[in-house]
């Protein structure tokens, strides 16, 4: 994922499910290329990356066929980063594949909470863009409250 994306994108948060996955990424400014040039290549980059993780599993696992619900969908997202951020966190919990957001090892919310030192996130700056708390206390606070359904419709 880094070697894909990185160059073009920043990844703040990210959550790898049985049969989808969220990433909130910060797309940089890239001089040479255009807006819709870059949504180009972050598309491909993304789909690459869905295929290529398919057939890692599919290998590994002896099975064939999709893994995933949906092909690689985007949404731009200004003002609602912290309410995405939380919600990319809570899937695991919502889906009862753990019960402590924490415990999720396939999420950067460990590296948030200092429990992993993880160098996929841009913690820093996601700390200075998205509105969430540095401290672990509270972080894991603001990440149990419950997102309501209402606001997040307005941005799915």
């Amino acid at each position: 994922m880094k070697q894909e994306l990185t160059p073009f994108c920043d990844v703040l948060a990210y959550c790898l499910m049985p049969n989808h996955y969220h990433l909130l990424v910060r797309v940089k400014n890239l001089n040479e290329l255009t807006g819709s040039e870059l949504s180009v290549v972050i598309s491909r980059k993304l789909g690459t990356l869905q295929s290529s993780y398919t057939r890692a599993i599919n290998r590994s696992f002896k099975r064939h066929g999709s893994l995933f619900q949906q092909k690689v969908k985007a949404k731009h997202i200004l003002k609602y980063g912290h309410i995405c951020f939380h919600y990319i966190h809570q899937n695991p919990l919502k889906a009862r594949l753990c019960s402590n957001l924490q415990d999720w090892e396939f999420s950067s919310f460990p590296d948030y909470l200092g429990l992993r030192n993880g160098s996929l996130p841009n913690k820093v700056l996601a700390l200075d863009i998205l509105d969430v708390s540095s401290s672990s206390e509270i972080l894991l606070k603001e990440s149990m409250q419950s997102i309501e359904e209402g606001l997040k419709d307005s941005f799915y």
